[in-house]
């Protein structure tokens, strides 16, 4: 072979190479990102409360004026014009989001103890925050799917390190000090993957779960329910029983809260749904949360009329029942009060230093074996700290631009644009190398 056929071999390569990195850096970048929204998504009802914060509040509400409030609701839809609502949500106060909203498909209002609309609920940057990390801000099966990828892969990352390094156990509380340059980067990276594995294994776990449930759904409706998704969902969470055909009068929402405390005293119920108000079929559903549960809750079934027609059986169900109901309190950490939420918060953050180190140390064992790549870790430092800058912008622009501000646009083209200044500016670095070379220091932090 000659040399200019040697030389135009090599270069080809050393493409492929920096396009197999590059496309590590895209999927580690939205692992990163997953796990950095997740973290932070924990405090979701919180931030709602800190986003709006003079919406009314309560402990409690009668359920007489729950009735008043979805009545209200209705009749100012109709009135409006609106098209029938196909579904109207009723978020009864919690301890953590102590409010009353309802959710019709055209908005959400706050409600005050008296049963009147207080409101509109203007929550778009805490919504933004759970749709980034649930779908990466995707169509939502493609990006479900996306982030169930990702917490396979995550599972995989966690289950690999194990094996890799057989002794992350015996030195789990041990941090090598080294000369001169403190404690390397690669023992910090070991240290929290021990300490956040069992963290890491249940997020992934559950996320996976999450994520890859709707493809799941869809593919298994293709095959046996003749592409009906909602036939295989309600195989696991409860086939709906749909009201009399002759009654479309206004629903009676205050009569199953009223069996609820009168029946079953011991459940807190957190939503009241009504499934195709004020049309033929309507019927109504009390979702309640069981004490010591890990559910998120169970679905008692009543009709137009205020009849009630049995359980979902998610808490005394099959037991795939239970735990398919069992993965969202799991994922994020909505059980055990403030507490496990501070919990959760820190091992997310841990696990999100954790995803950022990897990929540092990965490149640093890179350039040692002579692929040299500053402007692609130059591009990582763009993205471990375009991202939480980013989400930070984002809370700016809901202060300064209100509820509309374009928080979808504000995030992602920042995030590239940081990304991109980052990597040309570590190209820059390769052409006029300072005195002390970038793969001196990437090779001092990992040894």
């Amino acid at each position: 072979m000659s040399e200019t056929a040697a030389s135009s071999s090599l270069a080809a390569v050393k493409k492929v190479l920096s396009a197999h990195s590059a496309i590590g850096l895209v999927v580690s970048a939205l692992l990163y990102i997953v796990c950095v929204t997740g973290a932070v998504s924990v405090l979701y009802p919180e931030l709602q409360r800190l986003e709006q914060p003079n919406a009314p509040e309560m402990t409690s509400i009668a359920p007489g004026m729950v009735q008043k409030a979805v009545e209200n609701v209705l009749t100012q839809e109709r009135a409006a014009g609106v098209a029938p609502t196909t579904h109207l949500y009723v978020h009864l106060p919690a301890e953590d989001l102590p409010r009353t909203t309802i959710t019709t498909d055209s908005g959400a209002v706050h409600i005050d103890r008296d049963g009147s609309i207080a409101m509109p609920e203007q929550i778009a940057w805490s919504d933004f925050l759970i749709a980034l990390h649930y779908t990466l801000s995707l169509p939502s099966i493609w990006g479900l799917t996306l982030v169930g990828v990702l917490g396979v892969m995550l599972i995989a990352l966690a289950m690999t390190g194990v094996v890799a390094l057989p002794r992350i156990f015996r030195d789990a509380f041990r941090l090598k000090a080294r000369s001169g340059s403190g404690v390397a980067l690669a023992d910090w990276h070991n240290r929290l993957s021990t300490w956040t594995l069992p963290f890491a294994l249940a997020l992934g776990f559950t996320g996976a779960a999450i994520g890859l449930g709707s493809i799941g759904a869809w593919t298994i409706a293709k095959v046996d329910y003749d592409g009906d998704t909602q036939a295989v969902f309600s195989s696991i969470f409860g086939e709906e029983r749909a009201g009399r055909k002759s009654f479309t009068g206004m629903p009676d929402v205050a009569g199953p809260l009223s069996q609820m405390q009168s029946n079953y005293p011991d459940v807190l119920p957190t939503y009241a749904i009504l499934h195709d108000p004020l049309q033929p079929g309507q019927h109504v559903q009390v979702v309640a949360e069981h004490s010591r549960r890990l559910i998120f809750g169970e679905y008692y079934e009543f009709d137009a009329e205020g009849n009630f027609r049995g359980t979902a059986g998610l808490a005394d169900g099959d037991i795939g029942r239970q735990a398919a109901a069992s993965n969202y309190k799991l994922h994020f950490g909505n059980f055990g009060g403030l507490p496990v939420k501070i919990a959760y918060l820190v091992f997310g953050a841990a696990l999100s230093v954790v995803c950022a180190t990897g990929m540092f140390i990965w490149l640093a064992k890179r350039r040692r074996k002579g692929h040299v790549e500053p402007a692609l870790h130059a591009a990582w430092h763009g993205v471990v700290w375009g991202c939480p800058a980013m989400l930070l912008a984002t809370a700016f622009a809901r202060i300064t631009l209100g509820n509309d501000a374009p928080f979808i646009a504000i995030f992602w083209v920042g995030l590239g644009l940081t990304i991109t200044l980052s990597a040309l500016w570590g190209m820059r670095n390769k052409l006029k190398p300072g005195p002390s070379s970038e793969r001196d220091r990437c090779t001092k932090i990992s040894t």
